[in-house]
């Protein structure tokens, strides 16, 4: 594997530090490279040290009824883990890497201590915590406000934006699957399957045997924009 230069996802927890400090974070921890398939972190383990996504994806799942339940993807530049670090107890959430994934496995003590000695990297991650619960407190409001075709457009648009592939004629989605955005969207599979029906009607999406190709992402923004301003 080929670690290149790096470029953190905006908003990530190492996008909104310095240089300096990344580099700092960084060498605090053991970095590797970890294939398509394999868990980071593991749903009721007792571990406590925080992982940080340099390159590839992850998805963050937690078990719903006796089967896992999407709940996020992270991307580079993001910090995960961070819960059972601060908090203690058994990790709340499984994190899978989706692609061959390198990142940096850091232990509790040595990034507690990390932040006592640096207020402003340690302000980042609790931004960073603020930035996901707002994020989870709009997927919720949207649940009760939006129809599931809006809804559908609004995740569509972050995923391409942020992991899709470039094909012809837009951005594939392989990340995820449709009973995977269905939890996202807080829907059933088959409703979802009627909210894909009508972005391809607005021809805005096309499906495939695995996969969403996004053709037009600006226009998912259009649709998401509109139903707000209603």
């Amino acid at each position: 594997m080929t670690v290149t230069e790096p470029v953190w996802t905006p908003g990530s927890f190492l996008s909104q530090i310095t240089a300096e400090e990344c580099e700092l974070v960084l060498a605090l921890g053991v970095s590797r490279w970890l294939p398509a398939g394999r868990r980071l972190l593991v749903e009721d383990e007792a571990d406590t040290h925080v992982e940080i996504i340099q390159q590839g994806h992850v998805k963050v799942t937690a078990t719903v009824g006796g089967e896992p339940k999407l709940l996020a993807i992270r991307l580079p530049g993001d910090l995960v883990g961070e819960m059972a670090a601060f908090a203690g107890g058994r990790r709340s959430a499984t994190v899978t890497a989706s692609v061959d994934v390198f990142s940096t496995v850091i232990q509790r003590a040595a990034f507690l201590e990390f932040l006592a000695r640096h207020p402003e990297v340690s302000a980042q991650v609790t931004a960073t915590l603020g930035r996901r619960l707002r994020w989870a407190n709009e997927r919720r409001l949207e649940f009760s406000a939006f129809p599931v075709h809006v809804r559908l457009a609004r995740i569509l648009s972050e995923i391409a934006a942020s992991c899709g592939e470039q094909v012809e004629g837009g951005r594939l989605i392989t990340v995820v699957s449709q009973a995977e955005l269905a939890t996202l969207v807080g829907a059933g599979e088959d409703t979802v399957q009627r909210g894909l029906r009508k972005l391809r009607e607005r021809k805005l999406v096309r499906t495939r045997y695995h996969g969403i190709v996004v053709l037009d992402e600006p226009g998912l923004r259009a649709l998401v924009d509109e139903a707000e301003w209603r």
